[in-house]
């Protein structure tokens, strides 16, 4: 079985002036970074293999997951910045066969468009989720009875779960 963590950034500021691909997370995204790092320790959620978007956004998310994970390190992977479905489809397949358990750390509406397309089964909640929007921060877990990268292709993922850092949130204040 191989795994897919899909980590969309967290929320991001637009300081005037600063490019797109610079933009650092605001104060609620450097609250929920840590959060959803403390969330995938927690359930056991480590990747082997880890690629992350060159946005400053992602990177700064990766940082308290990677210090949370201790380890291991991300490769900075250019073809997930603002990549459609297909590019993130490509960077996916072509993953290190070594590697059980890929994190990838991006953007939408890349990460919902790929997910929707690679999830054939799951709880029906949380493909409903999904289906309504990738918010920031959050988490799709993407599973696949298959016995190489090169062969994750539309339909033949199960979602095990989708979780945002506000389903994170409302347990803490529990």
């Amino acid at each position: 079985m191989l795994r897919l963590l899909l980590l969309r950034h967290a929320k991001s500021d637009r300081p005037p002036g600063v490019a797109d691909l610079d933009r650092p997370l605001n104060p609620r995204g450097r609250r929920t970074a840590p959060l959803m790092a403390r969330y995938l320790v927690g359930e056991n959620l480590r990747p082997d293999h880890v690629a992350v978007s060159p946005a400053r956004r992602t990177r700064e998310t990766w940082e308290p997951v990677h210090a949370a994970l201790g380890g291991p390190d991300a490769v900075l992977v250019p073809e997930i910045y603002e990549a459609p479905e297909s590019a993130l489809l490509s960077v996916i397949r072509a993953v290190p066969a070594t590697a059980r358990c890929l994190l990838m750390v991006g953007h939408n509406p890349g990460f919902q468009d790929v997910a929707l397309d690679l999830v054939g089964s799951g709880p029906r909640a949380a493909r409903g989720r999904l289906a309504t929007g990738f918010p920031t921060g959050a988490l799709a877990v993407i599973d696949f009875e298959v016995a190489a990268w090169s062969e994750v292709g539309p339909g033949l993922g199960r979602l095990e779960r989708f979780v945002a850092p506000r389903d994170l949130d409302a347990e803490e204040a529990a």
